[in-house]
Protein backbone atom coordinates (compact mmCIF):
# COMPACT_ATOMS: atom_id res chain seq x y z
CA UNK A 1 0.00 0.00 0.00
CA UNK A 2 3.07 2.43 1.10
CA UNK A 3 4.26 1.70 -2.50
CA UNK A 4 1.62 2.56 -4.66
CA UNK A 5 0.99 5.62 -2.44
CA UNK A 6 4.80 6.88 -3.12
CA UNK A 7 3.84 6.27 -6.98
CA UNK A 8 0.95 8.26 -6.73
CA UNK A 9 2.57 11.21 -5.10
CA UNK A 10 5.23 10.69 -7.77
CA UNK A 11 2.49 10.39 -10.32
CA UNK A 12 0.95 14.13 -8.94
CA UNK A 13 3.93 15.68 -8.18
CA UNK A 14 5.05 14.86 -12.10
CA UNK A 15 1.75 16.35 -13.28
CA UNK A 16 1.83 19.50 -11.49
CA UNK A 17 5.25 20.03 -12.65
CA UNK A 18 4.00 19.48 -16.37
CA UNK A 19 0.90 21.77 -16.00
CA UNK A 20 2.95 24.54 -14.10
CA UNK A 21 5.52 24.67 -16.81
CA UNK A 22 2.73 24.31 -19.09
CA UNK A 23 1.27 27.69 -17.41
CA UNK A 24 4.46 30.00 -16.93
CA UNK A 25 5.25 29.02 -20.93
CA UNK A 26 1.56 30.05 -21.74
CA UNK A 27 2.22 33.08 -19.52
CA UNK A 28 5.75 34.01 -20.72
CA UNK A 29 4.53 33.63 -24.44
CA UNK A 30 1.19 35.48 -23.77
CA UNK A 31 3.08 38.29 -22.28
CA UNK A 32 5.57 38.62 -24.80
CA UNK A 33 3.20 38.87 -27.62
CA UNK A 34 1.11 41.32 -26.32
CA UNK A 35 4.05 43.65 -25.68
CA UNK A 36 4.98 43.44 -29.40
CA UNK A 37 7.75 41.73 -28.75
CA UNK A 38 6.41 38.74 -31.24
CA UNK A 39 5.17 40.10 -34.00
CA UNK A 40 5.14 37.68 -36.97
CA UNK A 41 5.19 38.93 -40.49
CA UNK A 42 2.84 37.84 -42.94
CA UNK A 43 5.06 35.19 -45.68
CA UNK A 44 3.15 37.60 -48.94
CA UNK A 45 5.26 40.87 -47.05
CA UNK A 46 8.31 39.53 -46.14
CA UNK A 47 10.64 39.71 -49.70
CA UNK A 48 12.56 35.78 -50.31
CA UNK A 49 15.87 37.88 -51.89
CA UNK A 50 18.02 38.58 -49.12
CA UNK A 51 18.82 42.01 -51.07
CA UNK A 52 15.22 42.67 -50.73
CA UNK A 53 14.49 42.16 -47.44
CA UNK A 54 17.23 44.37 -46.20
CA UNK A 55 16.66 47.51 -48.82
CA UNK A 56 12.69 47.03 -47.19
CA UNK A 57 14.32 47.52 -43.56
CA UNK A 58 16.22 50.10 -44.17
CA UNK A 59 12.80 51.85 -45.87
CA UNK A 60 10.71 51.51 -43.12
CA UNK A 61 13.74 52.23 -40.38
CA UNK A 62 14.34 49.04 -39.07
CA UNK A 63 18.02 48.24 -39.18
CA UNK A 64 21.96 49.92 -39.35
CA UNK A 65 22.69 52.49 -42.08
CA UNK A 66 26.20 53.69 -42.97
CA UNK A 67 26.31 57.16 -45.03
CA UNK A 68 23.05 58.17 -44.59
CA UNK A 69 21.39 55.91 -46.86
CA UNK A 70 17.65 54.87 -45.84
CA UNK A 71 15.45 56.86 -42.93
CA UNK A 72 17.50 57.68 -39.82
CA UNK A 73 15.78 58.16 -36.01
CA UNK A 74 17.66 60.99 -35.57
CA UNK A 75 21.26 62.81 -36.06
CA UNK A 76 24.06 61.11 -34.51
CA UNK A 77 27.57 62.50 -34.80
CA UNK A 78 30.83 60.96 -33.40
CA UNK A 79 32.92 62.74 -31.30
CA UNK A 80 36.04 63.18 -33.84
CA UNK A 81 33.21 64.90 -36.28
CA UNK A 82 32.03 67.62 -33.93
CA UNK A 83 34.24 70.57 -34.24
CA UNK A 84 33.40 72.30 -31.02
CA UNK A 85 34.33 69.01 -28.93
CA UNK A 86 37.51 68.79 -31.11
CA UNK A 87 38.23 72.36 -30.39
CA UNK A 88 37.92 71.59 -26.91
CA UNK A 89 40.34 69.06 -26.52
CA UNK A 90 42.82 71.01 -29.14
CA UNK A 91 42.42 73.95 -26.50
CA UNK A 92 43.45 72.18 -23.56
CA UNK A 93 45.69 69.52 -25.04
CA UNK A 94 48.21 71.26 -22.26
CA UNK A 95 46.68 69.73 -19.29
CA UNK A 96 45.54 66.46 -17.69
CA UNK A 97 42.21 65.53 -18.33
CA UNK A 98 40.29 63.90 -15.66
CA UNK A 99 36.97 63.09 -17.31
CA UNK A 100 35.95 63.57 -20.92
CA UNK A 101 32.13 62.21 -21.48
CA UNK A 102 31.06 63.08 -25.64
CA UNK A 103 27.63 61.12 -24.12
CA UNK A 104 27.23 63.13 -21.11
CA UNK A 105 28.63 66.42 -22.45
CA UNK A 106 31.33 67.35 -20.50
CA UNK A 107 35.17 67.50 -20.61
CA UNK A 108 36.80 68.29 -16.59
CA UNK A 109 40.76 68.44 -16.62
CA UNK A 110 42.87 68.26 -13.22
CA UNK A 111 44.21 70.57 -11.08
CA UNK A 112 47.39 72.31 -13.54
CA UNK A 113 49.62 74.30 -12.68
CA UNK A 114 53.24 75.72 -14.55
CA UNK A 115 55.41 75.86 -11.96
CA UNK A 116 54.00 78.06 -9.21
CA UNK A 117 52.89 75.06 -7.07
CA UNK A 118 51.10 76.99 -4.92
CA UNK A 119 48.01 78.21 -7.15
CA UNK A 120 46.69 75.65 -9.61
CA UNK A 121 43.89 75.78 -12.06
CA UNK A 122 41.07 73.16 -13.12
CA UNK A 123 38.32 73.98 -16.20
CA UNK A 124 35.30 72.38 -16.74
CA UNK A 125 33.54 72.63 -19.78
CA UNK A 126 29.61 71.86 -20.32
CA UNK A 127 28.14 71.20 -24.10
CA UNK A 128 24.66 72.58 -24.25
CA UNK A 129 24.77 72.21 -28.45
CA UNK A 130 26.49 70.77 -30.78
CA UNK A 131 26.19 73.93 -32.85
CA UNK A 132 28.96 76.60 -32.73
CA UNK A 133 27.67 79.78 -31.13
CA UNK A 134 28.50 80.89 -27.61
CA UNK A 135 25.52 79.63 -25.69
CA UNK A 136 26.52 76.21 -26.47
CA UNK A 137 29.02 75.75 -24.25
CA UNK A 138 29.44 76.70 -21.07
CA UNK A 139 33.26 77.23 -19.36
CA UNK A 140 33.88 77.20 -15.97
CA UNK A 141 36.88 77.73 -14.46
CA UNK A 142 38.13 76.67 -10.23
CA UNK A 143 41.57 78.12 -9.38
CA UNK A 144 43.18 76.98 -6.13
CA UNK A 145 45.81 78.57 -3.69
CA UNK A 146 47.53 76.61 -1.43
CA UNK A 147 49.47 78.43 1.22
CA UNK A 148 50.85 74.75 2.33
CA UNK A 149 50.25 71.23 1.44
CA UNK A 150 47.36 71.08 3.96
CA UNK A 151 46.02 74.39 3.69
CA UNK A 152 44.46 74.98 0.28
CA UNK A 153 41.34 77.17 -0.93
CA UNK A 154 40.05 76.82 -4.07
CA UNK A 155 37.06 79.16 -5.80
CA UNK A 156 35.05 79.44 -8.99
CA UNK A 157 36.39 82.18 -11.00
CA UNK A 158 33.99 84.55 -12.72
CA UNK A 159 36.39 86.42 -14.67
CA UNK A 160 38.28 86.83 -18.50
CA UNK A 161 39.79 83.66 -18.26
CA UNK A 162 36.07 82.09 -19.01
CA UNK A 163 35.23 84.52 -21.74
CA UNK A 164 38.79 83.83 -23.30
CA UNK A 165 38.64 80.40 -22.88
CA UNK A 166 35.02 80.32 -24.49
CA UNK A 167 36.10 82.23 -27.19
CA UNK A 168 39.15 80.37 -27.71
CA UNK A 169 37.64 77.41 -28.21
CA UNK A 170 34.75 79.12 -30.27
CA UNK A 171 36.96 79.91 -32.76
CA UNK A 172 38.93 76.76 -33.18
CA UNK A 173 35.99 75.20 -33.61
CA UNK A 174 34.99 77.81 -36.42
CA UNK A 175 38.25 77.11 -37.76
CA UNK A 176 37.82 73.45 -37.49
CA UNK A 177 34.71 72.98 -39.27
CA UNK A 178 35.56 75.77 -42.37
CA UNK A 179 38.38 73.10 -42.87
CA UNK A 180 35.89 69.98 -42.49
CA UNK A 181 33.35 71.47 -45.34
CA UNK A 182 36.67 72.47 -47.90
CA UNK A 183 37.64 68.63 -47.44
CA UNK A 184 33.97 67.49 -48.16
CA UNK A 185 33.92 69.86 -50.65
CA UNK A 186 36.45 68.73 -52.51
Amino acid sequence: MAMNSDKTCIFMKNYFNFFFKLFLFSLILLISNSCGIYRPAPIKDVPVNVRDRVKKNQEEGKGFTLGGVGKSGGTFQFASSNPLWRASLDILDFMPITNASYSGGIIITDWYDENDSQSSVKITIKFLSNEIRPDGLQVTVYKKNCKSFESCQSNKEDGKINSELKFAILQKAAQIEKTDLVKKNN
